[in-house]
């Protein structure tokens, strides 16, 4: 059963991103895994320690920055300790037209994995995008959570499973759980 806190985020996202040619789509997952899902054209995963986004791009075997139709970072961003950086290392790994998924917690408890640094509403996704690069035109961003949501996340078992007969779904902009963004290199 999937985690309360991505019930929502995830029924968005998957609604934006179907909304583009992913079956001739090359993307790139940072880290997580959530691209494998769905039907692209070509899928990798580049995952920490090996690759560090923070610290440089993704590179061919002629050394060049590696370039990608859409890069997904999802639940990742709040572990590193350069986003800005990573950021701006991810736009110069996309294609003009290409697209950025990013999504990050913005109320859970504190999870290193190896560490947790970051927190960010739509509006801060958004800032991330602008400040490092992206054109405000081309970015959408969402937030989804509610305080029964919040609630739920205080548990001693985290993250907390959903349950369909008693999880209240309806958004309360004013208590953000997690942010995610779809943004586009124009």
């Amino acid at each position: 059963m999937p985690s309360l806190n991505r019930i929502e985020m995830r029924r968005i996202s998957r609604s934006w991103l179907k909304e583009l040619p992913l079956s001739g789509m090359s993307v790139a997952e940072i880290s997580g895994q959530w691209g494998k899902y769905f039907n692209f054209g070509s899928y990798e995963q580049f995952r920490f320690p090996k690759y560090d986004i923070c610290k440089g791009l993704f590179e061919g075997e002629d050394g060049r920055p590696r370039k990608f139709d859409l890069i997904i970072a999802d639940q990742v961003w709040e572990h590193l300790d350069r986003p800005y950086a990573a950021t701006k290392n991810v736009r110069k790994m996309m294609k003009r037209g290409s697209y950025f998924y990013l999504a990050t917690p913005f109320f859970i408890p504190f999870h290193a994995a190896p560490q947790d640094n970051s927190r960010w509403s739509a509006r801060g996704l958004k800032n991330l995008l602008v400040e490092c690069g992206f054109d405000e035109t081309g970015i959408r961003t969402g937030q989804w959570g509610n305080r029964a949501a919040a609630l739920r996340n205080l548990e001693e078992v985290w993250p907390p499973e959903h349950e369909p007969e008693t999880d209240e779904l309806t958004n309360d902009p004013v208590f953000p759980i997690t942010a995610w963004a779809l943004a586009q290199k124009i």
